[in-house]
């Protein structure tokens, strides 16, 4: 069952070949097994169970949909009754929301099994899964590799067949750059298309929730189950949600025209590998009837520089509330007040979190405002402006994932500017508020290459549609990591 896809299950759930709570014990059991893996940061069995007992009840009833019964894990970023929602931050280490996020309202409410939480970096600030306080996540391509962040724990576990999907948040390519790190597919909605609330906020006006799954096919299925107007998030957009698996379905490649960023092709510091992959399914997708064609992103050299003045800023901000008074850590006996704001940061915060809060800060601070963080939104805007003419002329725009595959532990942990290099190709995307997606693109040295679609606003369905296509003539996404059964 661990090699299947949400849909293959839904349909051997739907045949009685299998019922939820089974597949929730062969979960359960796969993670147990891959403990080594550190994909989890809370395991939660014993809900799981009532939760996959209550699915079987309701298929019993016929009142089961597309996810009834179906196991899957959440980010510990999104709060979860009842259920310790740490952010992987010694800050959080205990804390415990009293209300569940709009994401995990809406996927519960679908009939999902929730099987636990999955790591990441701390306060989702990383590109390796190395930042959490609760240590590093592997790869299961390759146990001596980082399986990219800030979603790691959810990419491994997906990867890793623990659980067939899990959520994810993408602030700078948190979802995608995982995804491709991992061979599995990641979707980073339009901003503002589903809900941020319940999420423990980073950079707020580049936050989104989305799904991680083996497919396109399921990455729709967990969409449609995500999407939709919340009115306690005043950046979602209330329109209406289409069929997603129905759009995806009716896109053809064929026609489909898709754009090649000159910048991306020419872009320094890629692998030879990687290149070499995303020309492969270039010339896929042509053979299957797509116009590919290049086209110019000019500013899209600015969107890193951009990017870690903005979501610094912003951080410094949302992340002024844990001062060891209201709730979070609170360390050991002050002295005063100042003594206790201090310790309890200083000891609460791991040394990345530390370092954005202090270059946010002195972004926002006075005399600097203007000169930094009023200047990177301008250029955002030239950012935003360039795709606005670019979809113009194409329908999708492709390239690489990340410029490179899965790299060793440690490499990159002293270095944090060659760390914010690993997503030179996502955060443009979330600097214009536009969906995209990763799905693998075949390997370099053993360790998957992924491929990003990138789409217009609210266009989900035709690129989840040209990820299909894509995956309908190649079979990478069919390729699993070995794991001891």
């Amino acid at each position: 069952m661990h090699d299947q896809t949400i849909a293959e299950l839904a349909a051997a759930l739907e045949r009685g070949e299998c019922s939820s709570v089974e597949l929730t014990r062969a979960a359960l059991e796969r993670i147990e097994r891959a403990a080594d893996l550190n994909a989890f940061i809370t395991v939660t069995p014993e809900s799981a169970l009532a939760e996959a007992e209550a699915a079987d009840a309701a298929r019993a009833r016929g009142e089961a949909g597309p996810l009834t019964g179906i196991p899957i894990a959440h980010k510990d970023i999104f709060c979860t009754e009842g259920v310790r929602t740490s952010c992987a931050s010694r800050m959080l280490e205990n804390f415990v929301p009293p209300y569940d996020a709009f994401v995990v309202e809406r996927l519960r409410a679908a009939g999902t099994v929730s099987v636990g939480k999955t790591n990441m970096d701390e306060f989702a600030m990383g590109s390796s899964n190395e930042t959490s306080y609760f240590g590093a996540v592997k790869n299961p391509w390759d146990r001596q590799a980082v399986p990219g962040g800030s979603s790691g724990g959810s990419a491994a576990a997906v990867a890793a067949g623990l659980v067939p999907a899990a959520t994810g948040t993408d602030t700078g390519g948190s979802i995608r750059q995982p995804a491709a790190l991992t061979g599995i597919s990641g979707l980073k909605p339009t901003y503002g298309r589903v809900s941020r609330y319940g999420i423990v906020a980073f950079a707020s006006s580049l936050d989104q929730a989305g799904p991680m799954a083996s497919s396109a096919e399921d990455l729709a299925i967990l969409l449609q189950g995500m999407a939709g107007f919340d009115r306690r998030d005043s950046t979602c957009v209330d329109r209406p949600v289409p069929d997603y698996r129905a759009q995806m379905a009716a896109t053809d490649l064929r026609g489909l025209r898709v754009g090649l960023p000159r910048e991306f092709l020419e872009a320094e510091g890629v692998d030879a590998e990687v290149s070499g992959g995303i020309s492969a399914a270039a010339q896929a997708l042509g053979d299957a009837g797509a116009e590919v064609r290049e086209i110019s992103l000019p500013n899209a050299g600015m969107a890193v520089p951009v990017y870690y003045v903005i979501a610094p800023a912003e951080a410094s901000s949302n992340l002024s509330r844990f001062d060891g008074v209201r709730y979070g850590y609170r360390c050991e006996a002050p002295a005063d007040l100042e003594d206790l704001y201090k310790r309890s940061r200083g000891e609460g915060f791991g040394e990345e979190v530390k370092r954005r809060i202090m270059v946010g800060t002195y972004a926002l601070s006075a005399g600097y405002y203007d000169a930094y963080y009023h200047k990177a939104q301008q250029v955002r805007r030239l950012v935003q402006q360039d795709f606005a003419r670019a979809f113009e002329s194409v329908d999708v725009i492709a390239g690489p994932t990340a410029p490179s595959t899965a790299f060793p532990l440690g490499a990159k942990a002293d270095d944090p500017v060659q760390m914010y290099l690993s997503d030179i190709f996502t955060i443009a995307v979330n600097l214009a508020g536009l969906p995209a997606l990763s799905v693998p693109a075949g390997f370099g040295g053993g360790r998957p290459i992924g491929l990003q679609l990138i789409g217009s606003h609210f266009d989900e369905g035709r690129l989840l549609g040209a990820a299909h296509g894509y995956q309908q003539i190649t079979d990478w996404h069919r390729q699993r990591p070995p794991v001891e059964e």
